[in-house]
């Protein structure tokens, strides 16, 4: 039985309503209206589908402009027809001069701000491709980042249009307003969280200057927190809490993908056993979640800003960001999460170093917080076994260097590093 969603229509009758969906469907990525089917998913027979064909194309052809593309055809043996509309290349598609869109099984006119892109994706116009506004622009973090790679050298207007960062007529444009020394575009807004949501021990925002500054400055707060170092006797080992290749290709993805034209700041929320990093806009059309999630398919919404941290080496390659996330946790008890939303996507890293402890030793750790440090008895008193082992715990975790004791006798207390 038929059920209605983001692709799918069901019609009982024809009326004018079907042809807002045709112009959603036309303008984001096509689907199907099934006529002669209730909302229950049950057939209400059409009695002259040739007719009704008829009269579905010429409503059609008469009130979406431009003409989408589309085929007509009988189902059900002849019951029912099935109107595929298939995704336009001449966006937006207006029905009454507005355009539409699907959410979830609804349709419903788009903003002013999607129009305007469905407006620059019909005439092949990036976002990043527009002027800026300002052209008084200067590039000495990107030059440095340049002169470390073969072949490119001190940055000039030649070396500047061949990033298509400048053009003749329009001068500078927004990617290279992203990557300017000063800028006004968003940036990366940070949270560090305590024991809870209501404790911060950091906030932080980077923006407003060149974004490959913005990601050094966010990677090296999360080394603060999630690169530990071990010294033994004679030698010091960094011990990554959190995979620090996920994260950094987590955080550049946000960056390549998300949608500048929006005054909404790229988010990483820092949990004790996760981190959730949130860019603006959902995925890119042309591209399912399957093949989102699956990996190894790039079509980069800032097609510009992608090919420069290619050339400056921040990225290897395109489309193997989501690969490399997972790459990273590949021998890890726990997995990366990927939420997708129509307007944004978040990616949520969770913490590796309680993979190899037991439940027990599990219970113990999680009660334990980076704020407060514990006594044994307020330990004892928050888990379900005695205090022998509640210390036998205590002392493994210290001797993994996963959390530090401080003080002698009934004054001993311990808290997460």
């Amino acid at each position: 039985m038929l059920t209605e969603n983001r692709e799918l229509e069901l019609k009982e009758t024809i009326t004018n309503t079907f042809l807002k969906t045709v112009s959603a469907f036309a303008n984001y990525g096509g689907g199907q209206i099934v006529f002669g089917v209730r909302d229950d998913g049950t057939i209400a027979p059409l009695k002259d589908t040739k007719q009704t064909c008829l009269d579905i194309e010429n409503r059609i052809n008469d009130s979406i402009s431009p003409q989408p593309d589309y085929e007509l055809k009988t189902t059900n043996e002849g019951k029912t027809i099935t109107l595929t509309v298939l995704p336009g290349f001449h966006k937006p598609y207006m029905y009454k001069s507005k355009a539409y869109k699907r959410n979830d099984t609804a349709t419903v006119e788009v903003d002013q701000l999607e129009l305007t892109r469905l407006i620059l994706e019909g005439k092949n116009i990036s976002y990043e491709s527009l002027p800026a506004e300002n052209q008084q622009l200067t590039f000495h973090v990107l030059g440095a980042y340049l002169k470390e790679r073969p072949g490119i050298g001190q940055i000039n207007d030649d070396v500047l249009k061949t990033l298509e960062l400048k053009t003749e007529a329009n001068g500078f444009n927004k990617a290279a307003e992203i990557l300017a020394d000063q800028n006004d575009m968003p940036g990366i807004s940070l949270v560090k969280f305590g024991e809870d949501v209501n404790t911060i021990q950091k906030r932080y925002t980077a923006a407003h200057h060149c974004v490959l500054s913005e990601i050094d400055e966010i990677i090296g707060i999360f080394r603060d927190y999630y690169v530990i170092e071990k010294v033994g006797n004679t030698v010091r080992q960094k011990i990554e809490t959190i995979p620090s290749e996920a994260f950094k290709e987590a955080l550049v993805n946000a960056v390549i993908h998300r949608t500048w034209d929006v005054q909404a700041d790229i988010s990483v929320f820092m949990y004790d056993e996760k981190i959730e990093i949130t860019s603006p806009g959902g995925l890119m059309p042309g591209i399912t979640r399957e093949e989102y999630l699956r990996g190894g398919i790039s079509i980069p919404r800032n097609r510009i800003l992608a090919n420069i941290f290619l050339r400056t080496g921040v990225i290897e390659k395109l489309g193997t960001g989501i690969l490399r996330i997972r790459s990273a946790y590949q021998d890890a008890a726990v997995k990366p999460q990927f939420e997708i939303y129509d307007q944004s996507i978040r990616v949520i890293l969770p913490v590796l170093r309680t993979q190899d402890l037991t439940e027990d030793e599990n219970a113990v750790y999680r009660v334990l917080s980076r704020v407060t440090p514990l006594s044994t008895k307020e330990v004892t008193d928050r888990v379900d076994f005695g205090k022998s082992k509640v210390l036998g715990i205590l002392q493994k975790l210290v001797d993994r260097n996963m959390i530090e004791k401080s003080g002698n006798g009934r004054g001993t207390k311990y808290r997460k590093k």
